[in-house]
């Protein structure tokens, strides 16, 4: 029974905590918690029923191993994708490595508790907890990327903000266009209803970039709403005269996703205040959907209000971009995880010390 009032009580809390900010791992941690002790609830209930249970168990422990190496698999043929279509680089080999680790994990505990004994049990235990943390943490952050992109989304923004990324010899690449478009469907439809806010394409200029990264999202913008307004020389002057009304508006100092929220944000505030407009202290951000995570927790943490949209990507492109994100999110919370990291640690000394 302590299983099923615990359920009930995490079902409440993350009730409550939904009707607030979206923008926090907690929420997903919740979620997790209150699906994890239900699950527990109905296999008791199932016990006391007279069913045997623990067939379903047994199977599942059996088929741990093959889903094991069918992650390992998947991850190895996308590294390997990857190579092929973006070329070598240790970010575009983020999967293929750990696809590797995931095969080779296993294999070295095994090692380990055969080559040290009792010792090697313990060093053992400590990886096997340290795989369990990193495991269910990845498993947190893939339920709130999916929680978070089912969300209502507000539209009442000070401005629509589009997140740059880089340029290739100068010009926006299929990447960054589909985060420009996503954002522009966004200015379009909320134009179509009496909004009135600028749209922000956000970017300085990296170190090999030749210009910065928002003049040339500006441009793509540009040529697009001049498609809305039929082309040609009359296209180029509305497009011309939507410019010159500030409507899109070229963020260019940023360097970081931090930055092109803090500029943007600041862009917004003065808009509002020479538009003469009510402020809203909200916006809509446009980027890549891997990216929509870490964009929303770092706006929560440095105080600006957005709701985060993720545009469509290549689907091979995904796992290792998105395993990025999953890092520098970690990163973002890096005393969090060694504090939970303690408890695995003690008990690994613990079995050394005591066994050895």
């Amino acid at each position: 029974m302590f299983d099923a009032v615990l359920a009930v009580l995490l079902w409440f809390l993350y009730l409550r905590m939904r009707a607030g900010d979206p923008r926090r791992l907690r929420i997903a941690v919740t979620l997790v918690c209150a699906v994890w002790f239900t699950a527990l609830a109905v296999f008791e209930i199932l016990f006391y029923l007279g069913l045997n249970v623990y067939i379903l168990l047994m199977v599942a422990a059996l088929l741990a191993p093959f889903s094991i190496l069918a992650l390992a698999f998947v991850l190895l043929r996308n590294g390997l994708q990857m190579i092929r279509k973006e070329g070598r680089s240790l970010g575009n080999s983020l999967a293929g490595l750990l696809g590797l680790v995931v095969l080779a994990m296993p294999v070295l505990g095994l090692v380990v508790v055969f080559a040290f004994g009792n010792a090697g049990i313990g060093l053992a235990l400590l990886m096997l907890y340290g795989c369990a943390q990193v495991g269910l943490t990845f498993l947190v952050f893939l339920v709130f990327t999916g929680w978070y992109a089912r969300r209502p989304t507000r539209t009442d923004p000070d401005a629509v903000v589009v997140l740059g990324s880089g340029l290739i010899g100068g010009r926006v690449p299929p990447l960054l266009a589909s985060r420009l478009d996503l954002g522009l469907a966004w200015f379009r439809r909320l134009r179509g209803a009496g909004w009135t806010g600028p749209l922000i394409p956000s970017g300085g200029r990296g170190p090999d970039e030749p210009r910065a990264e928002s003049e040339a999202m500006a441009e793509y913008l540009l040529e697009r709403l001049a498609e809305d307004c039929g082309g040609g020389e009359a296209g180029q002057e509305c497009a011309g005269s939507v410019a010159g009304g500030a409507d899109v508006i070229a963020e260019d100092r940023s360097r970081t996703t931090e930055e092109n929220l803090r500029f943007s944000r600041r862009i917004a505030d003065a808009e509002v205040v020479r538009r003469d407009v009510p402020a809203t202290g909200h916006l809509l951000v446009a980027t890549n959907g891997y990216h929509v995570p870490r964009a929303a927790l770092l706006s929560r943490r440095i105080g600006v209000d957005a709701d985060v949209l993720g545009s469509k990507t290549a689907r091979y492109y995904v796992p290792s971009a998105f395993i990025r994100e999953f890092a520098a999110v970690v990163l973002m919370h890096k005393w969090l995880h060694v504090l939970l990291a303690l408890p695995g640690l003690a008990a690994g000394i613990w079995f050394i010390l005591v066994f050895i």
